[in-house]
């Protein structure tokens, strides 16, 4: 136990020390205000100050987004505490050692008050007043407006993002752990936007304390230099003036210094690449605008009374510039071979070869698509699809078909279509660069672009270009981009189309799946009892109507349960209703919330009873009976819609089949549930009544 606890106790006091070192930092800064420090320490702080600036600057230069840096606040704070402190200190030494000389405060106090500024101090008053100026009217209130309605709009476009977040997760375009991720992301952006917003007046502060300081510096100087130590004005002025411009001018260096990097924090926005590789990616790529200002400035450099050397000069290397970029994009690229034409397919005869199977599942793209599904290009909508059909099997119960996808130059440049055993089943356009705007139904404030409407639901939309985005997720619109566009259609349509997915070598590898661990269930059902078909079948009925086959055991037990009974697969549908009961009201009612379902009066369930017991299942209704029961049932469901809730309609079991394939064309929203299916722990609450009063 002794050996463990010496093993442990170094690591205990490593991790205190460490959690420590912010505190004592604190602690030390403040306590320079108090305790008196030797010129030599002031240096060495001083130095200290300068190094911190710099390696401020260059992580946020470097830095690809804000949240990189996101504990520049917190540094904001601890540099301006660290410059103030060392005023402080400076001011101790500069007025009870200024008599002294020039070094008095120390080497870097004299290196700026004399050799940056000459020894001049009316010429270091006014090179410390201009760097205040740029340092607090330009570079800090920019960056502290910036930060302000950066701050504004991160906040407003919170619930846009978390919005779309919840859309890419529900879609299978992402998983839980990233949606976690992106949150947290979202969260930390306003954060570190809010706390920019204050941690400006930091350095606005500071530069305000600067000029007071110097002021008093100056004047606290000369009283002491002629009242304690008996100094003429001129040598009282000329010691304490220099030394209060050093002093001034070595914490406006590092305080200029931050404050640029506050606005490159601030101002940049968020890419791949870094400043420097995005200036020249953007400002130096272009050699037609580099050949321009040559030219400009060549004319200018030989135009009488300018100075010709520097102009032309200058010239002179943007030309050469020029030059070298041009022959860059010159030089001649070896192009790959063409590829080989078939043998003479004139002279071939038909073959069973030339028959070409039908893909169950195409996505068919114009040529503008093609780098978002190109694999040597890293096309997003590839790694969405695979992650559309891992979500679709965690879902639905069984794995999609592979999804076949081409380019198709008969299509738009920037449209797609999705196919679905060779016929069309959607379609819609996508412009990568853009962003699809979409309308949930609260905007408070309408955007410039190309209005459409959203592919996969219908709803109003408009294309906007990239640098609304933030605008957009601030009134309320739901934004995503042309990858998502086509991700969200495609798993719509999958969605949709579950039932025609599932074919008979999809059942047998269900049945191979689930055979792994209870193969005595597989063996009993399939198929001494039941056919491979007409399981086909029974599984169809159900996602047809929505409902997921995920519970393949409990399917297949009540199958076993019933196929010695019953053989068609409309009443085997029912019975797997009846036992899939509690999962179909959780699906449609998550939680614990109350069952709102429509019901019928009892007069038209009577009726229609009557008329299912007397035909069965070929039962057809009374036309003027059927053209009520529709009009009625679509007002009542559209009520419920309008709710925000999920239109169900609740029958007696022996109607459910029968409203279902009557309602499901005209009413595809509707789910049609029987009083069996209903869990006992539920609460019902009837909100309409059709055929009779609410």
């Amino acid at each position: 136990m002794r050996e463990l606890l010496n093993r442990i106790a170094p690591i205990v006091k490593g991790l205190q020390l460490r959690g420590m070192a912010g505190p004592v930092l604190i602690i030390l800064i403040l306590g320079m205000m108090v305790l008196p420090l030797p010129a030599f320490m002031l240096d060495i702080l001083f130095t200290f100050n300068i190094a911190v600036s710099i390696m401020v600057l260059l992580v946020g230069v470097n830095s690809l987004k804000p949240l990189d840096f996101a504990s520049f606040p917190t540094v904001l704070l601890l540099t301006t505490l660290l410059r103030l402190s060392l005023n402080v200190a400076s001011a101790r030494v500069v007025l009870l050692e200024g008599h002294t000389g020039p070094d008095a405060a120390g080497k870097v106090i004299e290196a700026f008050g004399h050799f940056l500024v000459g020894g001049n101090y009316a010429v270091g008053i006014v090179v410390f007043v201009i760097l205040v100026v740029i340092n607090f009217v330009v570079i800090t209130k920019g960056a502290g407006r910036i930060a302000e309605v950066s701050a504004r709009f991160t906040l407003d476009a919170m619930p846009g993002k978390q919005m779309a977040i919840d859309a890419d997760l529900n879609a299978g375009l992402i998983g839980e752990d990233e949606a976690r991720k992106r949150r947290a992301a979202v969260s930390q952006e306003a954060d570190f936007f809010g706390s920019m917003d204050g941690a400006s007046k930091f350095v606005r502060g500071d530069a305000v304390a600067g000029i007071v300081i110097l002021v008093i510096n100056i004047v606290g100087g000369l009283v002491v230099g002629m009242v304690q130590h008996d100094l003429d004005f001129a040598t009282a002025a000329r010691n304490y003036t220099l030394l209060t411009i050093g002093d001034g001018l070595v914490a406006q260096v590092p305080s200029l210094i931050i404050s640029t990097a506050a606005g490159v924090i601030v101002s940049r926005v968020s890419t791949e690449q870094s400043i420097g590789q995005q200036l020249a990616a953007e400002v130096l790529s272009n050699p037609d605008v580099l050949a321009l200002t040559a030219l400009i400035i060549g004319l200018m450099g030989i135009v009488p009374g300018m100075p010709h050397v520097p102009f032309l000069f200058l010239a002179g290397l943007l030309g050469a510039v020029t030059w070298r970029m041009v022959k860059a994009r010159q030089t001649v690229v070896e192009e790959a071979p063409a590829p080989a034409l078939p043998a003479n397919p004139e002279g071939a005869e038909a073959s069973w070869d030339d028959v070409m199977p039908v893909d169950t599942l195409g996505l068919e793209v114009g040529y503008r698509l093609i780098p978002l599904v190109d694999r040597n290009q890293d096309g997003e909508l590839l790694r969405r699809i695979k992650g559309i059909r891992k979500k679709f099997a965690q879902d639905i119960g069984f794995l999609a078909p592979p999804i076949h996808i081409r380019d198709n130059l008969e299509l738009r440049p920037s449209a797609y279509r999705i196919v679905l055993k060779g016929v069309e089943v959607g379609r819609g356009e996508s412009f990568p660069g853009q962003f699809l705007a979409i309308d949930p139904g609260r905007v408070s404030g309408t955007l410039p672009g190309s209005q459409t409407r959203d592919p996969a639901f219908g709803l109003p939309a408009v294309w906007i270009e990239s640098g609304l985005r933030d605008r957009a997720l601030s009134l309320g619109y739901t934004v995503v981009d042309a990858g998502t566009v086509v991700a969200t259609h495609l798993n719509h349509i999958i969605t949709q189309h579950a039932a025609e997915l599932l074919g008979r070598q999809e059942v047998q590898q269900l049945l191979d799946h689930l055979g792994k661990t209870a193969p005595k269930l597989v063996e009993d059902l399939v198929p001494k009892l039941l056919t491979l078909s007409t399981l086909q079948k029974v599984l169809q009925n159900l996602l047809t109507e929505g409902v997921h086959i995920r519970d393949m055991r409990s399917i297949l037990e009540t199958l076993t349960e019933h196929a010695a009974r019953v053989q068609a697969a409309s009443d085997l549908t029912e019975a797997v209703r009846g036992a899939l009961g509690r999962a179909i009201v959780q699906q449609i009612f998550p939680g614990s919330a109350d069952v709102q379902v429509i019901a019928l009066d009892g007069q038209l369930e009577g009726i229609l009873s009557q008329a299912v017991s007397t035909s069965g299942e070929g039962a057809s209704l009374e036309p003027g009976l059927a053209d009520t029961l529709l009009r009625e049932t679509a007002a009542a469901a559209a009520r419920q819609e309008a709710q925000g809730v999920t239109p169900v309609l609740l029958v007696p079991g022996p109607l459910r089949a029968l409203l279902a394939r009557f309602l499901r064309r005209t009413i595809p929203a509707l789910s049609v549930l029987a009083h069996a299916e209903i869990p006992d722990h539920r609460t019902l609450k009837v909100t309409a009544i059709v055929g009779g009063r609410a």
